[in-house]
């Protein structure tokens, strides 16, 4: 069960995707993408070689960063990997099925109905914030200017305009820095098991993570955060 956490800290330090934007609508898009296919192709075949090497292209640390500072390349390259594998001869078809994944993502991609009223909630009761997230730059600051996000917080820090994100040491100490609090007095909150709880952790930052899915922690995993939450809307739950 989860501890009851009695005060707030004086910083937080927040996750962009999959904990303030919703992104999850993965293998959604990628099926509208493949109706891109024109007629004797197998939009079902591509699709599902898509999936299969989507899951192999980002399990991959090294890719992982390559292909999250550059989503579109990294897009044209899973449909391309996955037209070769089973055979079809198309040029031009890699590209149009990332472009519409890319069109689709975008119009589905929407701001959590929580995040703003648990960011405003924390704004009111005088923490100071921090975003953190990886990704490129112009894809990020597209988002948090489409949401509107700037506002809440003290200071936004971005894998791309960095040369370096999560989980690297070096993102958290900046913000801490530029908040002027020390790892006790600040809460990392976000969706990954590793960027948002387990490397803040190591550094004596307290590790909240997002479960929306409920999952819970697979049992595989070392990592023990602080606290979980299915949402946002949980967190005054655990603050007295």
């Amino acid at each position: 069960m989860n501890p009851a956490i009695r005060e707030l800290p004086r910083a937080v330090l927040v996750d962009l995707d999959d904990t303030l934007v919703d992104g999850s609508a993965v293998v959604d898009c990628w099926n509208v993408a493949c109706e891109s296919c024109p007629p004797g192709v197998d939009s079902q075949a591509v699709l599902a070689e898509i999936l299969r090497l989507r899951d192999w292209y980002w399990s991959d640390p090294v890719r992982h960063r390559e292909g999250r500072l550059d989503l579109s390349a990294a897009r044209r390259h899973i449909a391309g990997l996955a037209l070769a594998n089973i055979g079809v001869d198309a040029p031009g078809l890699a590209d149009r099925i990332a472009e519409r994944y890319d069109e689709c993502r975008d119009e589905r991609t929407v701001l959590f109905p929580d995040a703003v009223r648990i960011l405003t909630w924390l704004r009111e009761s005088e923490c100071r914030l921090a975003l953190v997230t990886n990704g490129a730059a112009a894809m990020q600051r597209q988002k948090i200017a489409r949401f509107q996000l700037e506002p809440f917080f003290d200071a936004i820090f971005v894998e791309g305009e960095l040369g370096f994100g999560k989980p690297d040491e070096r993102i958290y100490h900046l913000a801490l820095t530029a908040l002027a609090v020390e790892p006790r007095d600040t809460w990392m909150i976000g969706d990954n098991l590793e960027w948002d709880v387990e490397q803040p952790q190591r550094l004596g930052i307290t590790g909240i993570w997002v479960d929306r899915t409920g999952a819970g922690v697979p049992a595989s995993s070392a990592v023990r955060p602080d606290l979980v939450v299915r949402s946002l809307a949980d967190l005054p739950a655990y603050c007295r």
